[in-house]
């Protein structure tokens, strides 16, 4: 190492910057992701400047006391293997110690995740298709705009082993988003998000209490979009419903993730899982 480095916590500008370097990587995020990541814990993202110059990011994102997630592990190309990345990795370890730490990882970085004492759980794998078809007719949709956010975080804990009330606020009023609940009475049954990326547009979350309302919600979202545009769809391989939703909707396997975890994996319901909110914060 030459020069000063230093490590702190990000400012709301730098996150755009290791936005932008995930793009730069491929992992294609959403265009309006970093005002909703920022939300979710503002003291939960860490920059590196050497002499100045910002060369890593990382992100370990603290939703509730036993819980945290890491993401945006990134070094400029022009300083990999030089030990900056490794020293931001421990500064963010360090800021989540005692809890529960997951991430989803890049296959290939499993083995040095599991130096920092991290376990696979299972790989999620993202799949690509196209957007367009027909709505769902005669369906108890909503839109999440017209259910309280209290009632929508308390289904979502189902799903996330730490309280995502401020997140979500943010997350599903992303502009140019669409969002979709499907109701029975008054009762959350199952609900999902589209969203524009910088390649196509994405769904996620999309959580639901059985195939068939995954099903609808899914081509809900679908329809919402262009017949022209590339959809993206994150999906658990450890649910067999969620894979056979995406290829039935001739969806193509385009990468994959490792989901692993520090401690024992939380109880959440993979069954009802058919679309991950988010590779860089769960």
């Amino acid at each position: 190492m030459a020069g000063t480095y230093d490590i702190r916590i990000m400012t709301r500008a730098e996150l755009d910057l290791a936005v932008e370097w995930a793009a730069q990587e491929g992992w294609n995020p959403g265009l309006q992701d970093a005002t909703s990541f920022y939300a979710a814990d503002p003291t939960g993202f860490f920059v590196g400047l050497l002499n100045g110059e910002a060369i890593a990011t990382i992100s370990a994102v603290k939703y509730a006391p036993n819980f945290a997630f890491v993401g945006f592990y990134l070094v400029k190309p022009a300083y990999r293997g030089q030990g900056y990345g490794w020293k931001i990795w421990q500064a963010a370890m360090a800021s989540v110690a005692g809890r529960n730490v997951g991430l989803d990882g890049v296959v290939a970085q499993q083995e040095n995740y599991k130096k920092s004492g991290f376990t696979l759980a299972y790989n999620n794998v993202r799949y690509s298709g196209v957007g367009g078809g027909e709505m769902p007719e005669n369906l108890p949709l909503k839109p999440l705009a017209a259910i309280e956010i209290e009632k929508i975080c308390a289904y979502d804990q189902r799903f996330f082993p730490g309280d995502r009330h401020t997140f979500l606020k943010s997350w599903l009023q992303q502009p140019h988003s669409t969002t979709w609940a499907m109701v029975n009475g008054s009762e959350i049954t199952g609900y999902g998000m589209v969203r524009p990326c910088r390649r196509g547009y994405k769904i996620g979350p999309l959580f639901a209490n059985n195939p068939k309302i995954a099903e609808s919600l899914f081509l809900a979202l679908k329809g919402s979009i262009p017949a022209s545009g590339e959809l993206f769809l994150d999906v658990p391989m450890i649910n067999p419903e969620a894979i056979a939703l995406a290829q039935r909707h001739h969806m193509q396997p385009v990468f994959e993730t490792a989901r692993m975890y520090t401690q024992t994996p939380p109880t959440i319901l993979l069954a009802d899982i058919f679309g991950v909110t988010s590779f860089e914060l769960g």
